[in-house]
C-alpha cells in the first residue's frame, strides 16, 4: 500500500515565495486544527534569501493555521513522490490573527468592503510565464502550443483535478512565453489559487525537466510576464454592479468611483503589485503592460482596462463586464495585491474623488500624452507608498516597515548589476 505524502503547510511571504513546513500524513487532520509553528522574522526574508532588518528579531512565535479549502495534492511522477500543499494564515499561539499576515490583510480588506458596500468581489488572476527548453517558434502559434506538449495538456488536467478551474492556456507573444488563466471566483479564493497555480506550474515543469520563471522581465530587451487581476462586483442577490450601458464605457457610477480609488493611489499601489527591482523595467510604454495611469476601453496599456464583452452564444454584457488591473506581476504577494486594490476601490467609493474619464478604444498616443506615468523604479514606488498616508494607514506599522525593508534589501542586492544581469537574478528566484 502506497503511503500518503506529507502535507506542506505554507504561506506566501513579502517576496512572494511560498514558504512553510511539512507534516506527516498521519498528523494532517490534527494539524488542520492546531497548525504548525512559525517565526515572525520569517516575514523579513528577501527573495534572495537574506533577512532584511526588521522589528521582530529572534523573539516571538506564531502558528501557520491551515485553510482547509486551499488544500491540493500534487501527483507523483517517476521517482518524485506526490505532495500535499495547503495555504495557511499566520496567527498567534492563542489563535488570534497576526496583524502582519498577508492573507489576513486581504481577508480584512474584503470584509470591510462587504460591510461598507454590501457587495462581494469576484476576481481572477491571469499569469504569464516563460518555459525553458523549447525550440524557437512563432508567437501565438499552434506550433508553439504543440511544442510545449505534453506539458500544456497535463497542466490543464492537473489544474482541473485540483479544483483550480482552468479557463485558457495559450502560447504568448514573448520567446518561450505562455499564459494560463483561471475562471473568476470569490476574490480571496482567487488569490489563494494564484499562489497555488505558481507552485503547480513549477512542480509540473520540474517533473518535465524544464526551467520556468514568472519573473516580470527575463530579458530586458524581450517581452515581460505580467499578472493581470480581473475584478467585478456583485450584490447580495448575485447581480453585477459594475455595468451600466447608459454611462461612458458601460461603467456604472459605483464602478467609476471604485476605479477612481485605484487610479488616485496607483503610484503607491505599484510598490505592492510590482514588487521587484526588475518590475519597473516592464512597466513602460509600448510594452503592452502599462503606458500610464488611466482607465481605457480595451486598451492594453491602460493601468485599468475595461475588458470587452461578447454577445455570442447569448452572452450578457453585465455578467461578463470587469475591470483589469495591469500593473502587477508574480513577484508581488497575491494577497497583498488583492488587499490594496480592494482598499483603494473602497476609498474611491467612500471618498469624493473625481470620476475618471474612460479613454475610448480609438484614443491615440497624442490623446494620452498628458496621462500621468507610474513610478520609474521600485525605489520611486516605495517613496510614493510612504508618502501616500492613506495607503500606508491600511497596513499595520510592522507590516509596512517590514515590507519596505525587504524591498530595499532586494534593491541593494542588485544595485550594481546591469539590466541584463539584474533580470537574470530576479528570474533565478521567481
Amino acid at each position: 500500500m502506497t503511503a500518503s505524502p506529507p502535507l506542506f503547510i505554507a504561506t506566501s511571504d513579502l517576496a512572494a515565495i511560498t514558504r512553510g513546513r511539512a507534516v506527516p500524513a498521519s498528523e494532517e487532520e490534527a494539524v488542520l486544527r492546531r497548525g504548525v509553528g512559525w517565526v515572525p522574522a520569517d516575514l523579513a526574508i528577501t527573495s534572495f534569501g537574506e533577512i532584511a532588518p526588521n522589528v521582530f528579531g529572534s523573539v516571538g512565535d506564531l502558528r501557520l493555521l491551515p485553510v482547509p479549502a486551499s488544500r491540493v495534492r500534487l501527483p507523483p511522477s517517476g521517482g518524485l513522490p506526490g505532495a500535499g500543499l495547503c495555504l495557511a494564515e499566520q496567527v498567534y499561539p492563542d489563535g488570534r490573527p497576526w496583524e502582519c499576515c498577508p492573507r489576513v490583510f486581504a481577508r480584512s480588506a474584503l470584509d470591510d468592503f462587504k460591510q461598507a458596500t454590501g457587495l462581494d468581489v469576484v476576481a481572477s488572476f491571469e499569469h504569464e510565464f516563460t518555459l525553458g527548453g523549447l525550440r524557437p517558434t512563432a508567437p501565438f502559434s499552434f506550433e508553439r502550443y504543440r511544442g510545449a506538449e505534453p506539458f500544456g495538456s497535463q497542466l490543464l488536467q492537473e489544474l482541473g483535478e485540483l479544483g483550480l478551474e482552468p479557463e485558457n492556456w495559450l502560447p504568448e507573444y514573448g520567446a518561450d512565453q505562455f499564459e494560463i488563466t483561471l475562471c473568476p471566483t470569490d476574490a480571496l479564493q482567487a488569490a489563494d489559487r494564484a499562489i497555488l497555480l505558481k507552485e503547480v506550474v513549477r512542480d509540473l515543469a520540474r517533473r518535465h525537466g524544464r526551467q520556468v520563471t514568472f519573473a516580470p522581465l527575463p530579458d530586458p530587451d524581450g517581452s515581460g510576464n505580467g499578472v493581470h487581476v480581473h475584478l467585478s462586483l456583485r450584490d447580495a442577490a448575485g447581480r453585477p454592479a459594475l455595468y451600466d450601458p447608459a454611462r461612458p464605457g458601460g461603467l456604472s457610477e459605483l464602478g467609476s468611483r471604485f476605479a477612481a480609488g485605484m487610479l488616485n493611489h496607483a503610484p503607491a499601489l505599484s510598490a505592492i503589485t510590482a514588487a521587484s527591482p526588475a518590475s519597473f523595467l516592464r512597466l513602460r510604454p509600448h510594452r503592452w503592460s502599462v503606458g500610464g495611469i488611466f482607465l481605457g476601453e480595451r486598451n492594453r496599456e491602460a493601468l485599468l482596462r475595461i475588458c470587452p464583452t461578447s454577445s455570442l452564444g447569448g452572452g450578457r454584457a453585465a455578467e461578463q463586464y470587469n475591470l483589469e488591473y495591469r500593473a502587477a506581476d508574480a513577484t508581488a504577494n497575491a494577497w497583498l495585491t488583492l488587499g490594496v486594490l480592494i482598499r483603494a476601490g473602497l476609498q474611491g467609493i467612500t471618498e469624493t474623488y473625481d470620476s475618471p474619464h474612460p479613454w475610448p478604444e480609438g484614443a491615440t498616443q497624442e490623446d494620452l500624452a498628458g496621462v500621468p506615468a507610474l513610478p520609474g523604479s521600485l525605489t520611486e514606488a516605495l517613496a510614493e507608498l510612504e508618502k501616500d498616508t492613506v495607503v500606508a494607514d491600511w497596513f499595520h506599522p510592522h507590516l509596512l516597515d517590514t515590507f519596505t525593508s525587504v524591498k530595499r534589501a532586494e534593491i541593494e542586492h542588485v544595485h550594481d548589476l546591469d539590466p541584463s544581469t539584474l533580470c537574470e537574478e530576479v528570474s533565478r528566484v521567481h
